[in-house]
């Protein structure tokens, strides 16, 4: 199963990043596996340091943040046994240690074994508007892979469900990614099959 979240680490000058990813999980949450691109901050980090923590949140306005990489201050905690933080706003967290890395592929295979966890509130709940922003959020991750008649139609599928379930931050967070891939689709970052040849 994939559960979506917020991964931190730290790169060589200690410095924090925050950014969206999807473990393959089991229930037992003992030990998982990132796929993050080579190219990839995130990646770099965990080449370099070997741990991080992963948040499980219902935060979908800093997930849409991070997914476009926007610049975030969110509030912190130390980890309690790796090295880094924990974001305070998450509804669980989980510190890591990478126990193997296999990078042959653009997309790396990390399996890392959890050695701290905690739990810092209730999730929200199910709401179909934090689902669509979610889905949002990935489609904008994805604005140089796929084509733009693809993103721009899984965002006028998704709409609808931020209009009618959302608050006020999914409606944001919505916008904000809508305007991110407006002005990638401007740029010229097409999705393969929509460049010319």
């Amino acid at each position: 199963m994939i559960l979506e979240g917020i991964v931190t680490t730290l790169d060589s000058q200690g410095r924090l990043n925050v950014a969206p990813m999807g473990p393959e999980v089991d229930q037992e949450m003992r030990r998982f596996v990132l796929k993050p691109f080579q190219s990839s901050t995130t990646y770099q980090n965990l080449k370099l340091r070997r741990q991080g923590v992963f948040h499980v949140t219902d935060d979908v306005l800093l997930i849409a943040r991070t997914a476009i990489g926007q610049a975030v201050d969110p509030s912190l905690k130390p980890a309690e046994v790796v090295e880094g933080w924990v974001l305070t706003g998450a509804c669980r967290y989980f510190e890591f240690q990478v126990v193997s890395l296999d990078d042959r592929e653009p997309r790396a295979l990390l399996e890392v074994e959890v050695v701290a966890q905690g739990r810092l509130r209730d999730f929200f709940g199910l709401n179909r508007a934090k689902h669509a922003v979610l889905e949002a959020a990935i489609l904008a991750t994805r604005v140089s892979i796929l084509p733009p008649t693809e993103i721009r139609g899984g965002f006028q599928a998704l709409a609808p469900l931020v209009e009618k379930t959302g608050g006020a931050d999914e409606r944001e967070a919505f916008v904000l990614l809508q305007n991110h891939v407006a002005e990638a689709i401007r740029q010229g970052e097409l999705g393969p099959s929509e460049r010319a040849p």
